[in-house]
């Protein structure tokens, strides 16, 4: 006889938990869809979500519940050491309280490097909002600092390794895009403008998220530092800090000159107000020895203890560990030929304005090897002067103004190049140096477009539309009509029936043409009319046919696949319909254009 199963705890009953004793024991993890709700809630049919219960008992070992759950017996006692008084005991409560790391989550989701470098893009995005907000009560200064640090530790990277691909302006901030070991790498930075945090909005959910990725950049940023030997966090420097210099404030040094230092800060020692060195003890021993006296084994002993500390200095190397072989590697990425447009301005100097956001583009062109400098009041630590021969380019975003000028700035005017902020991004999204003609001071720019691989068939205003010949063509079609006699129009309707049927077969084209030379229309309104006849048909919607076999493709889909059909439809549709209204536009506006200037 087969064992009894007890009703409510086998099957998916067992194997299904409820949100209320899910939320009970550990929260953070998804809800499931059991095969049969009824069965896995015991027998009633209320609606209710579900969760696998081994993920409940899976999140119960979790470290940091473990931590909370201390943390809030800690906040127990220290309110009851508050409430009667005792400031020693709340004091040594308060130095002991209980702090968790999410370092070991970090390893668990992120089996492989690559892995984290590919999800930091929403995680950099937070990073650099969260730099730009003000300290509040919600927002721990300690917290806005460490979020600065981040963002500039990363910029810092990105300058020393050129890996800016593309930049755009929005009006939400400036999209960058750079390309880290052959990881695309896309973020947004907000504008630097005073930002004011809503008091209704809810920041804990956020800050939840954020204490995550700060720690996820820690990691990722300690592995790109020393694989290019750089020391990490790299030393700040407090004095630059304080006068806006910006990413400048930080400093970039090498691995190995930091341990040089190191080891020879160890072997200096100070004995009876002289300091005795290393070097110093191994001439001692040589003298002694070439003297004819009897080498001490001892001073032998510190000769060679010597010789091994300083051959044996640290040198950071590459691992060893194997690695799965799709994975890139540091040795097979350095083999890749560097791109062209990683240098790009290399051999220009720029000089930047007071109107224009220093920190945007001193970060976009020391990204691609330019020099830059800036005027005192964007800030101190400018490497350049104004009047410095070596300037090629002024960045500047005000109109021209005429002024008095010696012959000695004249000169020098003409040796640079005064171009709009837009020459910049637009340099950087071509991958080339672009003419400065069609950006230069207080010229109309063109078009800013969006290098992030739009869609197919998108409006795009650099190219002339194809409604220009329509709108050319109605205005000689509406002259000629005015201008027409009685007879033109009572021949109207004859030469519309004629266009109607007009095809790629000649004896049709040339039936419409000997309607339109009864009815008095010169040729040119009439290929103009055919040209529009035949758009016409082009455009028309398919044939019964062809609609009959696409009701019958949608009626062999399933429900979820003929939502997504309807929903992508509609999306082209809508795309569509966009850039017919912009084209339209476009044409309106050329039009006035041409009226106003014939």
């Amino acid at each position: 006889m087969g064992r009894l199963k007890q009703k409510g705890k086998a099957g998916a009953a067992k194997n299904f938990t409820t949100r209320t004793q899910a939320v009970k024991k550990a929260a953070g993890i998804f809800p499931r869809e059991p095969r049969n709700k009824k069965k896995a809630n015991k027998g009633s049919s209320a609606p209710t979500s579900f969760y696998y219960t081994k993920d409940i008992a899976y999140l119960a070992h979790e470290p940091v519940l473990n931590k909370l759950r201390e943390h809030k017996a800690f906040a127990k006692k220290l309110s009851r050491a508050l409430g009667r008084g005792e400031w020693s005991a709340a004091k040594s409560l308060d130095e002991n309280k209980p702090v968790y790391r999410l370092d070991h989550i970090i390893k668990e989701r992120y089996p492989t490097f690559i892995d984290a470098l590919r999800d930091i893009d929403d995680a950099l995005c937070m990073i650099f909002l969260f730099a730009t907000l003000p300290t509040t009560a919600r927002l721990p200064r300690a917290l806005v600092e460490n979020c600065a640090r981040l963002a500039a530790e990363w910029q810092l990277y990105v300058l020393h390794t050129h890996s800016l691909r593309k930049v755009f302006f929005s009006i939400k901030g400036v999209y960058y895009q750079a390309e880290v070991m052959d990881q695309t790498i896309t973020w947004l930075i907000p504008y630097s403008f005073t930002q004011s945090v809503p008091p209704d909005v809810d920041l804990r959910v956020m800050l939840t998220f954020l204490e995550l990725y700060q720690t996820l950049l820690g990691f990722v940023h300690f592995k790109l530092y020393t694989d290019v030997a750089l020391v990490y966090p790299p030393p700040l420097d407090a004095k630059k800090d304080d006068g806006a210099v910006g990413v400048g404030a930080f400093s970039l040094q090498t691995a190995e000159s930091q341990v040089k230092r190191s080891v020879e800060k160890i072997k200096t020692v100070d004995i009876d107000g002289r300091t005795i060195t290393g070097k110093d003890v191994r001439q001692t021993i040589k003298s002694i020895s070439a003297s004819g006296q009897q080498q001490d084994p001892d001073a032998e002993v510190v000769e060679v203890e010597e010789r091994n500390e300083e051959e044996e200095a640290f040198i950071p190397r590459a691992s060893t560990s194997q690695v799965a072989s799709d994975l890139p590697t540091l040795q097979s990425l350095s083999f890749i030929p560097a791109s062209t447009s990683s240098n790009l301005f290399t051999p220009y100097t720029f000089w930047i304005s007071r109107e224009v956001p220093r920190p945007i583009f001193e970060f976009l062109i020391r990204s691609l090897g330019g020099r830059v400098g800036w005027p005192a009041s964007s800030g101190s630590g400018s490497p350049i002067e104004e009047w410095d021969d070596s300037i090629t380019h002024v960045i500047i975003d005000r109109p021209p103004i005429e002024k008095e000028e010696t012959l000695a700035q004249r000169e020098l005017r003409s040796r640079r190049k005064y171009v709009q902020p837009q020459w910049v991004a637009d340099s950087i999204n071509a991958g080339k140096i672009l003419l400065e003609d069609i950006y230069s001071q207080g010229k109309p720019l063109p078009p800013h477009l969006s290098p992030f691989g739009d869609h197919v068939g998108a409006y795009d205003p650099t190219v002339e539309p194809e409604l220009a010949d329509d709108v050319d063509m109605s205005d000689a079609e509406s002259e000629d009509v005015g201008s027409g006699d009685e007879d033109a129009d009572a021949g109207k309707d004859t030469v519309e029936a004629a266009l109607e049927s007009v095809t790629e077969d000649p004896a049709a084209l040339r039936a419409a043409e000997l309607a339109a030379e009864a009815a008095g229309m010169d040729y040119g309104t009439f290929e103009a009319r055919v040209k529009k006849a035949s758009k016409k048909a082009a455009s028309k919607p398919p044939k019964p046919v062809e609609e009959a076999e696409q009701d019958m493709n949608k009626m062999m889909m399933s429900n979820k696949q003929r939502k997504l059909y309807e929903k992508v439809k509609h999306s082209r549709q809508k795309r569509t319909a966009e850039r017919e209204k912009l084209e339209t536009r476009r044409c309106a506006i050329q039009k006035d254009k041409s009226k106003r200037h014939p």
